[in-house]
């Protein structure tokens, strides 16, 4: 007994030593990255108003999907398209779908909103979240 506390106590005080002697960074040469902005999505800024404006609008007209809202399914949906040169949106898909019809309601909302014309073409996703 005394021989596993005597090598345990041991092990600690070795850790000890090999911690402290570890040397650090000067904080003067760490370099500290900003973060990203949080859920910046690329084509809202082709929505007249903006990020904010654009789920505002989505909230506004999102329809619960009844078998969703029976079975209590909620989440993250991602929904890709292009946006074209004119403005106008092609070639939608779901890229993550959580059942329940919530696919086919986020699906509906993007093909809703009107972008203004970007200049050129731009493949981008949507992440609308549903929530109970």
């Amino acid at each position: 007994m005394n021989l596993k506390v005597l090598s345990f106590c041991a092990v600690l005080l070795l850790a000890g030593f090999s911690v402290s002697a570890q040397t650090t960074t000067p904080a003067a040469t760490v370099k500290l990255q900003s973060p990203p902005p949080a859920n910046k999505v690329p084509a809202a800024e082709f929505y007249e108003g903006g990020q904010e404006a654009m789920y505002a609008f989505i909230n506004k007209e999102m329809v619960y999907p009844p078998l969703a809202k029976r079975n209590r399914i909620a989440g993250q949906i991602i929904v890709s398209f292009v946006l074209n040169e004119d403005g106008s949106t092609s070639s939608h898909k779901i890229v993550k779908d959580a059942s329940g019809g919530l696919g086919a309601e986020a699906l509906r909302l993007v093909k809703l909103l009107k972008f203004k014309a970007p200049g050129y073409s731009l493949n981008t996703s949507i992440p609308i979240n549903f929530k109970l």
